[in-house]
């Protein structure tokens, strides 16, 4: 994930919980303290990227929008057993247990 990536990234889950999310909710969302030392690590990565485990955290947290594809190994949906006319609510119902995650994150 690149910087500009990540800044996207921060609009697009905002926009999927319904609040925009500062630099410090990033921090927070990545495990960091939410502090202006986790916000300023947040906006370094906001121009270099983010590095280590908190780029692969925030890849699955992307899921939580729309613009962000369900990575393959979370893909249940699009299984022979998962009858077609069933996967848009069980995709939908999943990103929606991810905004919720992200709300627990942040409260």
């Amino acid at each position: 994930m690149t910087g500009l990536e990540l800044k996207q990234l921060r609009q697009d889950l905002g926009d999927a919980i319904g609040r925009p999310l500062s630099a410090a909710d990033m921090a927070k969302l990545c495990g960091l303290e939410p502090t202006t030392e986790g916000a300023d690590t947040i906006r370094r990565w906001e121009v270099t990227g983010p590095s280590g485990p908190a780029g692969k955290l925030l890849a699955i947290l992307a899921m939580a929008s729309d613009r962000h594809p369900i990575l393959d190994n979370f893909n249940i949906f699009d299984r022979w057993d998962v009858d077609e006319k069933e996967r848009p609510a069980r995709k939908a119902d999943f990103r929606e247990k991810m905004r919720n995650e992200i709300r627990e994150r942040l409260a």
